[in-house]
């Protein structure tokens, strides 16, 4: 916002520091020093180091600090469930400094897309040869839905190149169409932050009956240094948003489905349909399918009409449904300085992970969608050939809502979910 604000700049060590002191003022429990609620908070800490590192051009360790802490992280959420004693703990802060500290800290959110060079792909600070890695969104070679990452990644191809002999119309020409381009990604990423700020408020105020849990929930991805970091990468927010809506639309299946369907467009969160399937398997199964199949279904059709050539649809519905999960070309991140082939065990425990939260426990509570909704999409960083590690806002609603929750143990699909498609939402009331 230094644009608004002269001489303001927020470098992200100093952000680290200042979000850290203030997520322990704010969230810690200190009658209970070390209660799982402060383990939580520091390891939600502890990931900034990690992403300092890539930031600085220390790639190799910022990836296996990440790497580690999520290790640290996933068991914890895989025993989550087991926590049955979980009382609602509200913030430090009295629920009027907690409105205010959300609006102000998407005011930051705002300003730093708008104004910051958060999209930039040339090096940002005189003498650099590269820009910040923590900013490079990679070109996509599968899997996934390529015709998701073409259009976010269309400003990088589009952007214009100082040649000495182009002519002065076509330079122009070139960088009006990229700031077109640009002015979309940052509108398309403010909309997708605000998805998630809005679904983790919601989500405190309608299951877990507390706006204050909703509004702390949301300061606390606020003010995570990762999202001050990598504000506008579509690639990370607009699944994150997807999935935390279907959680928040559990209660209506179809819905629920459809938001699901439609953050496949990273193909990762086709791992979570075991877990979802295992949660409305008493109730509610066949129209979460309805509506997953019917998104996932438009997107194959979207894909129909937008490829130039039947070779490209088939090569991009294969990369869509995951065939080309394997490949190691292009390996950006922790597989870059590792044997990629590593992957090959980690996929097939990755896999085993999911068919075993879709099969037990047997009747699925919400604690239990929302702590394996997190674990899926945590233990996915591992797997991915392309900055795996950095994806965070896939699983960090999740996470962060897990870490608040009160007792949830009661709250099953039987319970939940209506029994006809149209039928009102059953009350939940003791």
């Amino acid at each position: 916002m230094w644009e608004l604000i002269e001489e303001y700049r927020m470098d992200p060590t100093t952000w680290l520091y200042v979000a850290s002191l203030m997520t322990i003022g704010i969230f810690f429990r200190f009658s209970r020093f070390f209660s799982i609620r402060n383990l939580d908070l520091v390891g939600i800490i502890l990931f900034a180091p990690g992403l300092l590192l890539i930031s600085h051009q220390a790639e190799r360790a910022g990836y296996v600090w990440l790497f580690t802490v999520s290790a640290l992280f996933l068991p914890r959420l895989l025993i989550d469930p087991f926590f049955s004693r979980r009382p609602l703990t509200e913030p430090n802060l009295s629920p009027g400094g907690m409105t205010f500290m959300v609006i102000a800290l998407m005011f930051f959110l705002v300003g730093n897309i708008l104004t910051e060079r958060v999209l930039e792909t040339q090096p940002s600070q005189p003498g650099a040869t590269t820009a910040s890695p923590i900013w490079r969104v990679p070109e996509l070679k599968g899997p996934g839905y390529l015709p998701f990452y073409r259009a976010i990644t269309l400003y990088q191809r589009e952007s214009p190149s100082p040649e000495k002999n182009s002519p002065p119309a076509s330079v122009e020409t070139e960088t009006t169409s990229h700031l077109i381009l640009t002015a979309g990604i940052k509108i398309a990423a403010i909309a997708a932050q605000c998805a998630i700020v809005a679904g983790l408020i919601l989500f405190g105020l309608r299951h877990f009956d507390n706006v204050q849990t909703g509004l702390a929930a949301a300061s606390l991805y606020l003010l995570l240094p990762y999202t001050s970091q990598l504000t506008a990468r579509l690639d990370h927010i607009v699944p994150g948003a997807f999935v935390l809506w279907a959680l928040v639309m559990y209660r209506r299946p179809m819905i629920a489905g459809a938001l699901l369907g439609a953050s496949t467009i990273v193909f990762y969160p086709f791992f979570l349909l075991p877990l979802w399937i295992g949660f409305y398997w008493r109730r509610g199964l066949f129209r979460f399918l309805a509506g997953f199949l019917a998104v996932v279904a438009g997107l194959v059709l979207v894909l129909f009409f937008v490829s130039p050539t039947w070779t490209q649809f088939w090569r991009d519905l294969a990369a869509m449904f995951g065939k080309y999960l394997l490949r190691t070309e292009g390996a950006d991140g922790f597989w870059t300085y590792h044997w990629p082939y590593f992957r090959i065990p980690i996929l097939a425990g990755f896999a085993a992970l999911c068919v075993s939260l879709g099969i037990w426990p047997s009747e699925k509570n919400l604690a239990n969608l929302l702590s394996g909704t997190a674990a899926v999409l945590l233990t996915a960083q591992f797997c991915l050939i392309h900055q795996g590690g950095l994806y965070m806002a896939w699983y960090a609603p999740a996470l962060i809502l897990t870490i608040f929750r009160p007792s949830l143990k009661d709250i099953t699909a039987e319970r939940a979910v209506p029994r006809y498609w149209f039928a009102p939402l059953p009350k939940l009331g003791p």
